[in-house]
């Protein structure tokens, strides 16, 4: 493949010796036959569910543990296939960064200066799995927007230097003194405030395949995951999606919808009118403020397609994602703090996987307009987060679980805070407040579209080495057993005997040392049972 330049790698590292995080040593999946890679089947068979994993990450600073699971998530959810993603593709990280606090810092500490970022540990984890696949660090590359310079302290220098990849080497430059070979410029014909936006080149390149990383974390536009994450991907000054309604970007008229304010005013009348929550806060800083703040971020994702999006949330942060929070610590009263949350929230739906992060970070998805803003652009179709799949991801298998078994961490933010019409509503809050959420007009609800009968799939891959999935469907909750069986009938391994709920699952057969040979598996539930062969080559 002939990249269309050259990355330029950064060669600025830490003085002294570079760490290194071992890991855990397991077999390489790269197969000189596989050509291709992807999401694994089940998630790309799913597309509007999203998937949580747990970690058992003792410490946000155990970089052993943070690159183990980094490198497991990786190994279980992108996988080598017959047909998909070729493994001579440019990989481009959009990882969440923020920048430094440089000056007037309460103490030294670099990890207390700085913003809350992607784990990049965890980022190093899931390079080692794609280079498993066949896929060259010289193939991967590290985008943001914002300022190349504090790569190093944040910790991505390193993993840049360790993993072989490229970072981003734009930093804060203008589109106007950028080459034309660094920038990748899309039409956005639709687009509310865009009809065209620069990318950081290879972002949306032909021949790409882009993984979102985002962070579990607050900020002034709510839980600002991976909607939002992929504003970083936007060249200056372009990227400058938080400027206020009453002010404006450094950007090229003949890029704009020259309608864009009037459109965007409209749109905000129309949804006071609706009631969409907190869209009634008066002034610049108030619902007119996310109405133009969400327009850009929706014209963004309508033409950034990712891979994957992901929120990495080994730890999270409460506050406006940089030290400020609603904390009372021994250094000030107003501390951002921390969680040790330990879950991963993956989909290919990047709007359905912000509503459950949403939802886990304790508040109630309907009272942000974001969501609202992408329904009535036709960008999804969910707004409650008990009307989305959620399955609990564990060693490559899925699991529908109800989202309320899942452990929630409040994390307060400052977004649209009720501090008018008599209201005193702290400034960091949760925005908790019950939701009724209505029924979308044409759009079956979770419970409707319930599954009414048994269904049993072909695993797949067949053929298959080492390990193979097999997706089934049960109309009620109840005992489901999974065998596998070989061809003389004997039982050689049970992959699920265990309760489940309505819906849609996943059971793997991780073959260990069995051997080559023609299997069975049989599903069974209720009076229902049901057989298919596979195949299993060594």
């Amino acid at each position: 493949m002939i990249n269309r330049r050259q990355f330029i790698k950064n060669s600025t590292y830490t003085a002294g010796a570079v760490a290194t995080y071992p890991i855990k040593v397991t077999a390489s999946r790269h197969q000189t036959s596989a050509e291709f890679f992807g999401v694994h089947e089940f998630i790309e068979n799913n597309p509007e569910a999203v998937f949580i994993m747990k970690t058992d990450v003792d410490s946000k600073t155990n970089d052993e543990a943070k690159k183990q699971t980094g490198l497991e998530f990786g190994r279980s959810v992108i996988v080598p296939k017959e047909n998909g993603i070729p493994v001579t593709s440019l990989i481009p990280i959009k990882p969440n960064l923020t920048n430094i606090n440089r000056s007037g810092s309460p103490k030294d500490n670099i990890e207390y200066r700085m913003g809350i970022v992607t784990d990049p540990i965890f980022v190093e984890g899931m390079i080692e799995s794609l280079k498993e696949l066949g896929i060259s660090g010289d193939q991967i590359s590290m985008i943001e927007t914002w300022n190349l310079g504090n790569w190093d302290p944040i910790g991505f220098t390193g993993v840049a230097e360790r993993t072989g990849t490229h970072m981003n080497d734009t930093g804060e430059t203008k589109v106007a003194n950028l080459s034309k070979d660094k920038i990748q410029w899309i039409d956005v014909p639709e687009g509310v405030w865009f009809r065209k936006i620069p990318y950081i080149w290879p972002i949306n390149a032909q021949d790409t395949w882009l993984l979102n990383i985002s962070k579990f974390k607050t900020h002034g536009m709510g839980v600002t995951l991976c909607c939002k994450n992929i504003q970083g991907t936007i060249c200056h000054d372009y990227q400058e999606h938080c400027s206020r309604y009453d002010s404006s970007m450094n950007i090229s008229a003949d890029h704009m919808n020259p309608n864009a304010k009037e459109d965007i005013w409209e749109n905000y009348q129309r949804r006071l009118a609706e009631g969409v929550p907190r869209w009634d806060k008066p002034g610049s800083n108030g619902g007119i403020w996310m109405e133009t703040w969400g327009s850009r971020c929706l014209d963004n994702n309508s033409v950034t397609q990712a891979g994957l999006h992901i929120v990495e949330g080994i730890y999270g942060r409460d506050g406006d994602g940089f030290l400020n929070g609603p904390n009372k610590g021994d250094l000030k009263d107003n501390e951002a703090w921390d969680y040790m949350t330990n879950i991963i929230i993956f989909g290919k739906n990047q709007y359905n996987v912000d509503i459950i992060g949403h939802w886990l970070a304790g508040h109630e998805p309907g009272n942000f307009g974001l969501f609202h803003m992408a329904i009535d652009r036709g960008y999804t179709s969910k707004l409650n987060p008990f009307d989305i799949p959620v399955y609990e991801w564990i060693d490559g298998q899925a699991t529908l679980t109800p989202l309320d078994e899942f452990n929630r961490t409040t994390l307060q933010t400052y977004y649209l805070q009720r501090n008018y019409d008599g209201q005193d509503e702290p400034y960091f809050h949760l925005c908790d407040e019950p939701y009724d959420y209505p029924a979308l007009t044409g759009v079956d609800s979770q419970e409707s579209a319930l599954p009414k009968t048994c269904v049993l799939h072909q695993n797949s891959p067949n053929p298959f080495n080492p390990n193979t999935s097999i997706e089934y469907t049960i109309p009620g909750n109840g005992q489901v057993r999974i065998e596998v069986f070989n061809m003389s009938g004997q039982l050689v391994d049970v992959l699920t005997d265990s309760y489940k709920v309505n819906g849609t699952h996943m059971a793997v057969w991780n073959t260990n040392s069995h051997a080559a040979g023609l299997y069975m598996y049989r599903l069974r539930f209720r009076d229902f049972t049901e057989t298919k062969k596979m195949m299993l080559l060594k």
